[in-house]
């Protein structure tokens, strides 16, 4: 039998996996199967983990099949943002931790303090998703815009949806006269960090700007989380924000078509995150597998706002208590199967050279 999304019945008492606060996005349909045969289970128990509210859907998706398939076994993913998940694994609290940025080399030398045997923290790319850019502006459904454009008007200097600038790139839309608002997050967050290291690679005369977890641009408003984010589009007229591409089909906004200097704007799509995915280079060394990508691409069908999004290990294991649970869910969640269900909830696999590695490295992790 495989995993199939939309289709059965789910047991609500297998759900263990939970989110903090406004990062429940809540976002998978009640009926889901998550049956799946051949699953290689591990010992039963329960690891903790945390960070990455961008991946809790994947999350949720992973922890309510490994669960449904192996008996007593009890996975609890917080939702906390990549930042408090990276600081509570690098407190040794956790098992492991979901992040949408890279450590830094302070963090990769502070995680020696937990990694037992003289290891140190490992990025394991798992998934990424495209970065949306939704918007809810009255009468217009097809809204094109440039990085220029949007680093402006995320920074405040673009006021008002019949701009100049916006109705160039816009030559058929009717551009009603209201102000701009754009929303950011009022959380440390690996999105905010990957959408301003687009900005910032892509139009660095207008986003001056490093990238960052906390936001650095002026004016806007802010909302907590991603779930955040998409309520505040949804209720204001005139606004625009950031979130992964999950969010804004399972609300129903509208999304930006980037102007890349291609032959043609690209859209928010699975497919066109993977062509950038297909493309990044691998940074890591010594058995890390963090990945670069290149947010100034103009290659065609290549959307340029991609997130990919990691879980952090020690690479010679955590505590023995938790190891072999967290090869065993880490081990399905990179396999087929796990890689499988990605696309049908709009985050794209890793490539297939990539994700080998990974298994290769969850397998040696001991």
């Amino acid at each position: 039998m495989t995993l199939r999304l939309g289709a059965v019945l789910v047991s609500g008492a297998l759900v263990a996996l939970t989110a903090c606060g406004t990062d429940d996005n809540s976002g998978l349909s009640g009926a889901v199967d998550f049956s799946l045969e051949d699953l290689d289970c591990g010992p039963g128990g329960t690891l903790l983990a945390s960070g990455s509210s961008a991946q809790s859907n994947a999350m949720e998706v992973w922890v309510n099949t490994y669960q449904a398939n192996c008996d007593g076994s009890q996975i609890n993913y917080k939702a906390t943002g990549s930042g408090a998940g990276v600081q509570e694994f690098l407190q040794g609290t956790t098992a492991f931790a979901g992040t949408d940025s890279r450590l830094t080399e302070g963090e990769v030398d502070e995680s020696r303090s937990v990694c037992r045997d003289g290891g140190q923290a490992v990025h394991l790319p798992m998934l990424a998703g495209p970065i949306a850019v939704g918007y809810h502006v009255p009468g217009v459904d097809d809204l094109v815009l440039d990085s220029a454009t949007l680093a402006r008007i995320f920074d405040s200097e673009i006021r008002r949806w019949n701009d100049p600038a916006i109705a160039e790139l816009n030559p058929d839309a009717e551009l009603p006269d209201i102000p701009i608002t754009p929303f950011h997050r009022s959380d440390g967050s690996g999105t905010t960090d990957n959408f301003t290291s687009y900005l910032h690679t892509a139009a660095p005369d207008a986003w001056p700007y490093e990238p960052d977890k906390a936001w650095k641009g002026s004016g806007g408003q802010s909302a907590e989380g991603s779930s955040g984010l998409v309520g505040m589009v949804q209720q204001n007229e005139g606004a625009i924000s950031y979130f992964e591409l999950s969010y804004a089909h399972q609300n129903g906004i509208d999304t930006v078509r980037v102007d890349t200097g291609a032959d043609e704007p690209v859209e928010a799509t699975v497919e066109n995150a993977s062509n950038a995915i297909a493309e990044a280079d691998l940074v890591g060394t010594g058995g890390d597998l963090a990945l670069e990508l290149d947010s100034a691409t103009r290659e065609r069908g290549v959307y340029p706002i991609v997130l990919v999004t990691y879980e952090i290990v020690c690479d010679r294991g955590n505590a023995p208590g938790t190891l072999d649970l967290t090869r065993a869910f880490l081990g399905y969640a990179a396999g087929e199967e796990g890689q499988r269900a990605l696309a049908e909830i709009d985050y794209a696999p890793i490539s297939d050279d990539i994700i080998q590695q990974v298994r290769r490295r969850i397998d040696a992790l001991a």
